[in-house]
């Protein structure tokens, strides 16, 4: 049995964004070059010195338990899942997770969705020695995104979390959420037994007024993978060597020129085919004469016609989902079946 830090993982949303490509697997399952996007989160718990990971489960759970103990099993991590017949939200998620894994030393809490690499050892070490009762890991807000805001107070405590406000409260600033947080059993003492809850909006204005929830501010490179255009910007920014991936030298990047294509051993792309660099082609995948592919997932399954143009999409198993990306906003996901 794996021994060390806790680490509770949020693996129960329904991946609404990404249908249909989530009616196969989970969010955190989903195959991100080559490998289900939990894999990457697995190993940067790994490296702060987590042993044991506990994941809820709601969408899919059996393909969710079997992908969450195949990564735990590659890291030596313990892993206990825990489904949620009923969507507990992310306060009661956590809560569940609590009591199938309890502990007094403070846990890092994951989104299961995002991609995101920063040194977690320091940020644990700093928040159990602070006295706080949470810490939220904050990144800078990124440009061109419509995100909701944690403001700071100078003493780095969190006084509000919302959606974007046309100035922040009087002395503090505005950050942007990472989706890791850092708790102390405090957090837990002042969660509601039962019922669904969010921890941001409803646990964390609990102890707003002991001034025991602050942010920590890191300058990492993230992406919450939610949407196809995330999903395909994260992959462009590994691919074109713009930010590190977090598998470091198991990666399937590592020693690969940022000027060429991800082409797995087993795919087959015909010699007068036309890749750009920040293109995926898994293992079985056929890339026929005359296509040309562009800042796409050639997933397991994907059908690509003879003289095809492919440009900003994500395909597997007959099926596609476009990304339309706009002065770096997010646009409208739209899905079809192929041939």
């Amino acid at each position: 049995m794996a021994s060390g830090a806790r680490a509770f993982v949020l693996a129960a949303g329904l991946g609404a964004r990404l249908r249909p490509l989530t009616d196969t697997w989970p969010k955190p399952a989903v195959p991100f070059l080559g490998a289900p996007l939990l894999r990457r989160a697995f190993a940067v718990l790994a490296r702060a010195g987590v042993g044991r990971v506990a994941l809820n489960t709601h969408h899919l759970p059996e393909v969710m338990e079997r992908v969450a103990r195949e990564e735990g099993a590659r890291r030596g991590l313990a892993v206990t899942t825990v489904n949620e017949p009923v969507i507990q939200g992310t306060g009661g998620g956590l809560r569940g997770l609590q009591r199938a894994v309890p502990g007094d030393e403070p846990v890092i809490a994951w989104n299961g969705d995002i991609l995101f690499a920063p040194d977690l050892a320091p940020l644990l070490e700093a928040h159990r020695t602070s006295g706080f009762a949470a810490t939220m890991v904050l990144l800078p807000i990124p440009a061109g995104r419509s995100y909701g805001v944690v403001e700071i107070d100078g003493s780095g405590r969190v006084r509000r979390i919302g959606r974007p406000n046309p100035s922040p409260l009087p002395g503090c600033t505005a950050w942007h959420f990472s989706g890791v947080h850092l708790l102390s059993p405090r957090v837990f003492e002042v969660m509601a037994p039962e019922g669904p809850e969010d921890i941001n909006h409803d646990v964390y204005p609990r102890l707003f007024g002991e001034g025991a929830v602050r942010g920590m501010l890191v300058n990492v490179p993230w992406s919450d993978l939610g949407s196809p255009a995330t999903y395909l910007e994260a992959q462009s920014d590994l691919l074109l060597d713009r930010v590190p991936d977090p598998l470091g030298t198991e990666s399937q990047l590592a020693g690969r020129l940022g000027t060429e294509p991800l082409v797995e051993p087993g795919a087959h792309v015909h010699p007068d085919a036309d890749l750009a660099p920040d293109v995926f082609i898994a293992a079985g995948v056929e890339v026929p004469p005359g296509a040309h592919v562009r800042r796409s997932a050639l997933l397991p399954g994907a059908v690509v016609g003879v003289g095809e143009t492919v440009n900003d999409e994500i395909r597997w198993s007959g099926q596609g989902l476009s990304a339309a990306v706009a002065n770096g906003a997010e646009g409208t996901g739209a899905s079809a079946r192929r041939p």
